[in-house]
């Protein structure tokens, strides 16, 4: 058990375009409500299509799409790689509360 102020959230993940190539990138949130990591990551793999992709403005986050998009061959979905506590300095431009409710509110596929 974890006592105190608990650490950032990082919340690591990718875009994959249709010919493999990636761009990765991270949003980091602030934990002021001590939010337990388990808690957090087993609301976003219940969300997850296919235990791997998410739409990121579904979620919240910015897209990570590659400079040419080409609508008939890319997805739209970005991938979840990892989710960790940090101490580095939060980046998010949503709270990790509405994080948290943003993803909460997507339909199961």
């Amino acid at each position: 058990m974890y006592f105190g102020q608990m650490p950032n959230i990082k919340f690591s993940y990718l875009y994959r375009d249709g010919g493999n190539y990636k761009k990765f990138d991270y949003v980091i949130f602030a934990n002021p409500n001590n939010i337990d990591l388990s808690q957090i990551e087993t609301t976003i793999r219940e969300k997850l299509i296919d235990k791997t992709w998410f739409y990121a403005d579904e979620w919240k986050l910015p897209e990570l799409f590659l400079d040419m998009f080409h609508w008939r061959v890319d997805p739209t979905w970005h991938e979840f790689e990892a989710i960790e506590y940090t101490n580095e300095t939060p980046n998010a431009s949503i709270s990790l509360s509405d994080f948290i409710e943003a993803v909460k509110q997507i339909k199961p596929v």
